[in-house]
């Protein structure tokens, strides 16, 4: 039985790496570029492939980021009890006692008013 090829990360042009698989030959790509005199055209070659990888590995992360701030958002939400939220100031809404279109007298815009 023949030896288990190790899986690369460009073995097929329709699936893509996972972030590990990417990030394991990346490592190596430039492990190699730093530690061995190889010809130009590999360098660049390497250089190319890392790049891919590279990409690869931001998109997951950013993806996973994504994912994780959807996450907290709803586990946020899940929290506040509806009562309690409805109890909150509107940041839009006029302090208490103070009718409304008037300036605060804490507000720190420092707009320019005419009139």
């Amino acid at each position: 039985m023949p030896a288990r090829k190790k899986p690369s990360a460009g073995d097929s042009a329709d699936t893509l790496p996972t972030f590990e698989l990417a990030l394991a030959e990346l490592e190596e790509i430039v492990a190699a570029m730093e530690e061995e005199q190889l010809p130009l055209e590999e360098l660049v070659a390497r250089y190319e492939k890392g790049s891919k990888l590279l990409a690869r590995c931001e998109s997951v992360l950013a993806s996973a980021r994504k994912r994780l701030q959807t996450i907290s958002a709803k586990s946020i939400a899940e929290t506040v009890d509806p009562d309690e939220e409805a109890d909150l100031p509107d940041n839009d809404d006029p302090a208490p006692g103070q009718p409304a279109g008037t300036p605060d007298e804490h507000d720190d815009d420092d707009d320019i008013r005419l009139f």
